[in-house]
């Protein structure tokens, strides 16, 4: 009778075994491996790039909130998906990189929606449409189109997409931490012009208006501008997407959006 019953054991320990193989075979071959979106939502947390220095967008106030149009965007975003977003400020410069080496989970500043970006990188639907300005001295005189860029010195962040367009018609750049960084530049006569949103430089005229800088060309063709996930982050940008359009449908958007800027700047 011990005999049989320690022989009956041995065969439920089997079975179990082999069940459980059975079950993390079928998880393997049915593909339910958890994603990184699951994952996230297990956590609770998600991580977002931004760089803090760029107001309207991003941005600490005077209390040294980080706060900012991107900032709030994401927050109203993320608190429908009942995660908490947590916010890693760096230099524009690295933010990609930093993106790319899994120092966040996704970038939340004003990112420019291009070709050469979608090859690599998922993006959300865009929920801004900026406009470029070219900024110059309040005495420059030489500088009123793109074309007149030749020859002469810009300040530009190296990886933003004013970069590109200020060099194709002729400029020269010196990199910039950002665009606070380029009007200092341009206000000391260290560089002749620099290429940023309109909404910024109105923002920025604002708060120091005694700056002696002005626009001197606004003709520029308008950008869509997204949230950034590295690529294979269907399912994120698909919650993402789905929050942003139940808060432009429900008006949470457009209350932001007045809020920075008198103005719906989806369109």
């Amino acid at each position: 009778m011990k005999k049989f019953a320690l022989i009956f054991t041995a065969i439920l320990f089997a079975f179990a075994l082999s069940a459980c193989g059975n079950n993390d075979d079928k998880k393997e071959s049915t593909g339910e491996k958890q994603s990184h979106y699951d994952q996230i939502k297990e956590k609770g947390e998600i991580t977002i790039g931004t760089e803090g220095t760029y107001a309207p967008f991003t941005f600490h106030d005077d209390s040294g909130k980080l706060t900012g149009f991107d900032v709030e965007i994401a927050k109203e975003v993320f608190k429908r998906l009942k995660i908490k977003p947590v916010f890693v400020e760096t230099k524009w410069d690295g933010m990609i990189a930093g993106l790319d080496s899994k120092r966040y989970d996704m970038v939340a500043n004003e990112v420019a929606v291009r070709p050469e970006r979608l090859e690599k990188y998922d993006m959300s639907d865009p929920y801004i449409v900026s406009k470029a300005v070219l900024i110059v001295s309040e005495d420059n005189n030489d500088i009123k189109t793109l074309d007149d860029l030749k020859g002469k010195k810009v300040g530009q962040s190296l990886d933003s997409n004013y970069r590109k367009i200020a060099e194709e018609h002729g400029a020269t750049n010196t990199v910039v931490d950002g665009f606070n960084q380029a009007i200092d530049l341009i206000t000391s006569g260290r560089i002749d012009a620099t290429l940023n949103d309109s909404l910024s430089y109105l923002d920025l005229k604002k708060q120091r208006p005694e700056l002696p800088i002005k626009v001197a060309y606004d003709k520029i063709e308008s950008t869509n501008n997204a949230f950034l996930f590295r690529k294979g982050e269907d399912e994120l940008a698909k919650a993402v997407n789905g929050a942003l359009a139940d808060m432009k449908k429900d008006g949470t958007y457009l209350k932001i959006s007045n809020k920075y800027f008198n103005e719906d700047v989806s369109k």
